[in-house]
């Protein structure tokens, strides 16, 4: 769903910009009670992860195809704060270095496909998490739903930016069916592999996973034949100081198969998206893409004529750029986090010890 530039005019565009730049900021003060030395190069990881698997698209109709947004994985893993900091990181490199995404339109993909699925999704999962068993398979599930509903969201509210500044005169009834529709199709994609991820995160490092910090049931005691819940325990329990480091291992290893072999395997459909502005004429006024000649624009490396390893090559440096910048920003903010705790607090909670 990375807008062109052309598809939305220039003041919209700016004001697009304005907003995601507010959103940004806003979230880079909340990152600061999201991160700590532990997760900040979890987040950076989770940046490229999400390039990664951006780059399989998976076909989801007749001559259409979707990808992985990101939104609704990076909140629950990470947080919704750092979440738009992924997403935003990864739109970043996407447009810089592979022409994906239009550049003035950065700030609209920002706040389509950072902001808006971030919020929905989170602000989902987390209301169907405190109805639901605290159990592993209960924040699956809401993971599942929660990214499944984000897309169809960020297609409306790709509509509702074009219905205020498209460039082409289309019924905006017809957009709005048409992007909708699609994107339901991809949002069952985008649900089963946040779920997957989510659950496989938990089953090894629940402690690691965002949306699930506070979500375990409390301990019981049994006294005098009743039970009652146990004492909150006055610090953290031990696994939270575990590393990270096979998990991060691990993380890297699969993001890079992913964007340097699998990625040959993707549909070459256009996604919803394009499909849609194809159909309907939304890119009669598409222009082209300020980095076309950048040496890895299209996701290709110039020079290598050979389709799959270029294409590898590619993505393996798409992935390395993104980790390196993503986990530098995180870094710096959960470093800063560090600098305005007052002394002698926890670095995890911010209490005193």
């Amino acid at each position: 769903m990375h807008v062109p530039d052309g598809f939305i005019n220039a003041p919209v565009s700016a004001v697009a910009g304005v907003v995601a730049a507010g959103a940004v900021a806003v979230s880079l003060k909340g990152a600061r009670r999201e991160l700590d030395e532990r997760t900040a190069p979890l987040a950076g990881l989770v940046s490229a992860f999400i390039f990664a698997v951006q780059m399989l698209n998976f076909p989801v109709a007749a001559g259409t195809s979707g990808h992985l947004l990101g939104g609704a994985l990076a909140a629950i893993l990470v947080g919704p704060y750092t979440g738009i900091l992924c997403i935003s990181v990864v739109l970043l490199m996407q447009g810089i270095l592979f022409a994906d995404g239009g550049l003035t339109a950065l700030g609209v993909n920002i706040l389509d496909m950072g902001v808006v699925t971030t919020v929905v999704a989170y602000a989902l999962f987390r209301g169907l998490v405190s109805v639901l068993p605290r159990t592993r398979r209960s924040m699956t599930a809401a993971s599942f739903v929660a990214a499944l509903v984000s897309v169809p969201a960020a297609a409306a509210a790709f509509t509702l930016m074009y219905w205020i500044g498209g460039t082409t005169d289309i019924p905006i009834g017809k957009v709005f069916t048409a992007m909708v529709g699609v994107h339901v199709l991809i949002g069952i994609g985008e649900a089963a592999i946040t779920a997957l991820t989510v659950g496989a995160v938990i089953a090894v490092r629940p402690d690691l996973v965002h949306g699930a910090r506070g979500l375990t049931a409390p301990l019981k005691l049994r006294i005098d034949g009743e039970l009652v819940d146990a004492p909150a325990p006055a610090r953290e329990p031990a696994v939270a100081h575990r590393s990270t480091k096979g998990l991060w291992a691990t993380g890297l290893v699969t993001a890079l198969v992913l964007a340097g072999f699998v990625s040959f395997y993707a549909s070459a459909n256009p996604d919803g998206l394009e499909k849609v502005a194809t159909d309907q004429g939304i890119d009669k006024e598409a222009k082209d893409h300020a980095a076309k000649d950048s040496p890895l624009a299209d996701y290709g490396v110039r020079d290598v004529s050979d389709a799959r390893l270029s294409g590898g090559l590619a993505g393996i440096i798409g992935v390395g750029a993104t980790l390196v910048v993503g986990s530098g920003a995180f870094y710096v903010v959960s470093r800063r986090r560090t600098k305005d705790e007052p002394a002698g607090s926890d670095s995890r909670t911010g209490e005193k010890v």
